[in-house]
């Protein structure tokens, strides 16, 4: 009578023992860090970079005041016109940031690697020289806008719309690294399968690259209300800081700093606090960490 051959050799045994405690082979154990221990310093330091300067704020602040120092007039429509100009900044970040993202992606031209660049230059220039450059652009003696004045009859600095091209300048190239990005890492396969079937153009940009899209425009849309609402810097140099008009909730920060201390930190905080919210509540699930 043959004997019964031990449980390690028989087939599928060695695929069974390495079965994990979920069930599925290869997988790592529950409780099991899937990070090198070595990186939590690095880590660490980061986030208390980020951290630290807001405990700061907080340690700084009288508390029992707060209520009473962020519920002023000023700093109601500083708020409000931050809120405003940050949705409309980003709503022309939109119109304008996918069609040049997409081209930028998909083009072939001599000369996409220089427009690109050109493109992303906001993101390093500081905000007080983009401030300038705009001033002398669409300001009285500016080649546009002596144009737009002689036209309109109204200069466009120091006016709310102001604001708004000052947020959108520096905001769009968020919009176009993340969508350009996105469609860089795809590729264009689906667009040439969907365009060998006939389809036109505008058809395949509607019914493919937009889908395709939709992800990473959700990020940049965040990453773009988020830099428009935080701008101080091409705001006042362009648009000035004219309570009810151009003065943001950053440029109220700025001069309730000359005048108020603690006022300017309450303000800070409430800055923060919007801030923190509107990335919280419009964050994209692809954030979270992909597939689970």
């Amino acid at each position: 009578m043959p004997r019964a051959r031990p449980s390690w050799a028989r087939p599928g045994s060695a695929l069974r023992s390495k079965r994990t405690s979920s069930g599925r082979p290869g997988s790592v154990p529950a409780g099991r860090s899937r990070v090198p221990w070595v990186l939590g310093i690095p880590a660490t330091l980061a986030l208390a970079l980020v951290v630290l300067p807001v405990v700061g704020l907080l340690v700084r602040s009288d508390l029992t005041r707060l209520p009473s120092l962020v519920a002023t007039p000023s700093s109601w429509h500083a708020l409000r016109l931050s809120l405003i100009t940050a949705a409309l900044s980003t709503l022309a970040c939109v119109l304008l940031g996918v069609p040049l993202a997409v081209v930028l992606a998909r083009a072939r031209f001599r000369g996409v690697r220089l427009l690109r660049s050109i493109v992303l230059l906001p993101l390093v220039l500081p905000p007080v020289v983009g401030g300038l450059a705009l001033l002398y652009l669409l300001g009285r003696k500016g080649f546009l806008g002596a144009l737009i004045t002689a036209l309109t009859g109204e200069p466009v600095p120091f006016t709310t719309a102001a604001v708004v091209i000052a947020q959108t300048f520096v905001a769009m190239p968020f919009l176009v690294v993340s969508l350009e990005g996105a469609l860089r890492g795809s590729g264009d396969r689906y667009e040439q399968v969907a365009a060998t079937l006939g389809a036109r153009p505008w058809t395949v940009f509607r019914r493919v690259t937009l889908p395709l899209l939709l992800p990473a425009l959700g990020s940049g849309v965040v990453l773009s209300f988020a830099r428009a609402l935080g701008e101080f810097g091409a705001t006042i140099t362009f648009a000035g800081s004219l309570e009810d008009v151009t003065r943001t909730l950053p440029l109220e920060v700025y001069t309730q700093a000359e005048v108020d201390i603690d006022s300017a930190v309450a303000l800070s905080l409430l800055l923060i606090v919007v801030a923190v919210i509107v990335i919280a509540v419009a964050r994209p699930r692809s954030w979270e960490g992909g597939l689970r």
